[in-house]
């Protein structure tokens, strides 16, 4: 009767264990919801920092409290895109940011993505 018993909890632990392993309970953000067509400096990526990282990371910041990783202009986001890709998705190898911070959401973690993937256009 024992065995029957952890046989019939074993299979119905192995048949609910995965309802989590859905794409859409895991990431929310990801779907339609989330537009990566279009994405440039000026139109989605400087707010981005400007609310995420500027405080630390802006040339008027104290250069230790950023790294002196300076994020206030194109030419400088753009020349430092691959760190802020990985720190970002809080990759390996990478200071996750922002510090002390949660990640940022799904979509604007898709978003960084695709303007770097675009080439990082400005406009």
């Amino acid at each position: 009767m024992k065995f029957l018993f952890f046989l019939l909890f074993a299979s119905l632990a192995a048949f609910t264990s995965c309802y989590y392993d859905s794409e859409e309970y895991l990431y929310p953000g990801i779907g339609n919801n989330c537009d990566t067509t279009g994405i440039s400096y000026n139109s989605h990526i400087s707010a981005l920092l400007s609310t995420y990282c500027l405080s630390c990371h802006a040339a008027s910041a104290a250069p230790s409290s950023g790294g002196n990783i300076v994020l206030d202009s194109y030419a400088s986001t753009s020349a430092q895109a691959d760190i802020i890709q990985g720190t970002i998705n809080h990759s390996a190898g990478f200071s996750p940011m922002p510090k002390g911070g949660a990640k940022l959401g799904s979509c604007k973690l898709l978003q960084v993505d695709a303007w770097i993937n675009a080439g990082k256009p400005e406009n």
